[in-house]
């Protein structure tokens, strides 16, 4: 069995009382319970405080653009689709720059496990209103409150028939892990958002303000039934559910990839000769 000293990586230079340390330690414990060491599994994250993530944990990295690590992700996945690979994102990152590119995972179907710190702001870049703020908040560069409708990502999710959609709080440290060995083990696309208040520059929505509203799902909850899925999906307001909210069984994406039903292609014999032979075509 590991320890969770093994997962450590460079101190967090986050702000304190920041919700991405509840996401980290969620995340160390789960590797610790899944015993999974720190060699075995890839982390890709993009651009932002969530982006730094892998910084702080000791793993396999690859810190790609902004809104662009599930094209990273998907290519390590396909060279080597025996190894975990995990994807970090921000809500800026993610829904606005990578919104094109979460569609198509999902689509897809790749098994990759994709978690969202949604703190319903951008962080790193001093606060701006988000895909995900709330209309009406105010920032930095909108002083007279953001203008759109909140994007809802687990909306999204199910009419995209993602194969796992689910949503965690760093508020219940337990919990979300829970739902992280969920994801991981789930066979195909998962999208975990994450709710972790921006203590420096959203004043709205607040750790007070996710206690008063969240709730996890009833244990009878069926996550399978769709209908119902979009329902608690379009939940938003006073009362937001947590938990799994919906999961289906799809083939994945490298099941159907004939070239890798036998094995890894890192693990496959590069075939030379038949490479020269194309590149010969061509003088």
């Amino acid at each position: 069995m590991h320890t969770l000293q093994e997962y450590e990586g460079r101190t967090p230079a986050w702000c304190p009382g920041c919700g991405n340390f509840g996401i980290r330690k969620a995340f160390q414990q789960t590797m610790v319970e899944l015993d999974l060491a720190p060699h075995q599994f890839t982390i890709v994250s993009g651009i932002g405080q969530a982006g730094k993530f892998p910084h702080y944990v000791r793993c396999n990295t690859f810190n790609g653009l902004h809104g662009r690590s599930l094209p990273v992700a998907t290519g390590l996945k396909l060279a080597n689709h025996a190894m975990p690979v995990f994807v970090f994102c921000g809500d800026g990152d993610c829904y606005g720059e990578g919104g094109n590119h979460l569609l198509n995972a999902m689509r897809r179907n790749v098994n990759l496990t994709l978690f969202v710190h949604d703190n319903q702001i951008y962080g790193l870049t001093k606060g701006q209103a988000s895909p995900t703020s709330l209309e009406g908040t105010v920032s930095n560069t909108q002083p007279f409150g953001a203008l759109s409708q909140p994007f809802n990502p687990m909306v999204l999710a199910v009419a995209m028939d993602c194969s796992f959609v689910a949503r965690g709080y760093v508020g219940d440290i337990d919990h979300l892990k829970e739902l992280m060995k969920e994801a991981i083990n789930h066979q195909g696309f998962s999208l975990l958002d994450i709710f972790q208040p921006c203590v420096t520059f959203n004043k709205v929505n607040t750790y007070d303000w996710y206690k008063k509203r969240c709730y996890p799902v009833e244990s009878t909850y069926d996550p399978s039934d769709r209908v119902e899925a979009f329902r608690r999906a379009m939940e938003f307001g006073e009362r937001i559910p947590l938990g799994v909210l919906y999961r289906n069984q799809r083939p994945v994406f490298e099941e159907k990839v004939p070239v890798l039903r036998e094995k890894p292609l890192v693990r496959q014999e590069p075939l030379f000769p038949r490479v020269d032979g194309m590149l010969e075509e061509f003088y």
